[in-house]
């Protein structure tokens, strides 16, 4: 049985990510489905900070908590780590397969690829916009997180 680890990226990795990761973890968790889950960015600028504080609150609001979460940047290694690695936007994607090394064994792709109805969007990027984007943003990473869960969940 394949054990399955899933990277969640984004720029800064203090908005989307940690929301898609958290997402992620607690379907995992209801599914019971044995996952490793983490988030990153391609950038480093806010390497060691918690997620935004409406981040936050917009999973705290789902029963979610991720305020224990930590920015870091993606690295060489988390390319052989991770099964998965499920960038937020193009512009991410496309960062990480430049960034992408020859032995990298992890599945690139779009996030939103895993929820039906929004297969090559990005999710929305709340960081410049008011609280309420938070929870649009929550919700277009819950729907993937069903998605992914249940399609992890049913090939072992």
């Amino acid at each position: 049985m394949t054990r399955y680890s899933v990277l969640f990226v984004c720029l800064g990795n203090i908005c989307r990510s940690p929301l898609a990761e958290g997402a992620f973890r607690a379907e995992a968790e209801r599914l019971g489905l044995d996952v490793i889950a983490d988030s990153a960015g391609t950038g480093g600028w806010h390497k060691g900070d918690p997620p935004d504080r409406r981040a936050i609150a917009a999973a705290r609001r789902q029963g979610v908590d991720i305020g224990g979460l930590r920015a870091r940047q993606v690295t060489a290694e988390d390319f052989r780590r991770f099964t998965h690695i499920l960038a937020l936007d193009h512009d991410n994607l496309k960062t990480l397969r430049a960034l992408r090394p020859s032995d990298g064994t992890a599945k690139l792709g779009l996030l939103l690829d895993h929820a039906e109805g929004f297969e090559g969007l990005a999710v929305a990027d709340p960081c410049y916009g008011d609280d309420a984007g938070f929870d649009v943003t929550w919700n277009q990473v819950a729907a993937t997180a069903k998605g992914l869960a249940l399609t992890l969940k049913s090939n072992p």
